[in-house]
């Protein structure tokens, strides 16, 4: 799953991957991005061309769906363009979300070990997302998660779907709205790029967002 992440690379670091972005404001670095917040996202909007660098609330929850219905913030890749909570958004309304790393915990005795899991290059990447309208007229957003791969399997039997470069511009596109086109079209990044290593505890309050919480933990 994916339940917490960094963002924290400039703009320029990651935006030429993408192309031109209507940009309102750059966001500011975040180490311990959590659930129920604001976060960035590159997205198209209705009859609008030109991609958005905005903000989306992290919490997926349609305006048609009722008061008592969850609002997730992880989509399983396995069903994600066949459960009716998110197969519209799934067709229409894909978005990627920019990061530089992610969070996950070892089971075991509280405190849970967290980890921080990255690419090994420590080049910026963009998680697999889709976002639909809530009833406040918002948009919220569930991040695409699949089985772990590589060294991420040795935290979390989850991880984020993360696109190849090559894949970003067809998961953006609106046309494209079979499942078994889309997956023609769209990569992961491979295993291998990824490493991770065990971070402070303290990350796993959502209030703490120094950078030090993705240094390598003391005494391990």
């Amino acid at each position: 799953m994916c339940s917490r992440f960094s963002f924290y690379s400039t703009y320029p670091r990651f935006a030429h991957r993408i192309g031109e972005l209507r940009v309102d404001d750059p966001p500011a670095p975040r180490y311990n991005v959590a659930p129920g917040t604001w976060i960035s996202s590159i997205r198209r909007q209705a009859d609008d061309p030109q991609l958005t660098f905005d903000s989306v609330w992290w919490g997926y929850k349609p305006k048609w769906a009722g008061e008592t219905a969850p609002q997730p913030i992880n989509a399983r890749v396995e069903t994600v363009a066949t459960s009716k909570f998110y197969q519209a958004a799934f067709q229409r309304y894909r978005c990627l979300i920019p990061a530089d790393g992610w969070f996950e915990w070892l089971p075991g005795p509280s405190p849970k070990q967290p980890h921080f899991l990255c690419r090994e290059d420590r080049e910026p990447f963009f998680f697999a997302a889709i976002w639909t309208e809530r009833a406040d007229g918002k948009p919220g957003v569930a991040i695409i998660t699949e089985p772990a791969r590589g060294s991420a399997a040795d935290v979390h039997d989850r991880m984020p779907l993360i696109l190849t470069d090559g894949s970003l511009e067809p998961w953006l596109d609106p046309d494209l709205t079979d499942r078994e086109t889309i997956r023609r079209f769209v990569r992961h990044v491979p295993a291998e790029a990824f490493t991770h290593w065990a971070v402070s505890t303290r990350m796993n309050k959502p209030g703490e967002g120094e950078h030090s919480l993705i240094h390598i933990a003391d005494g391990v």
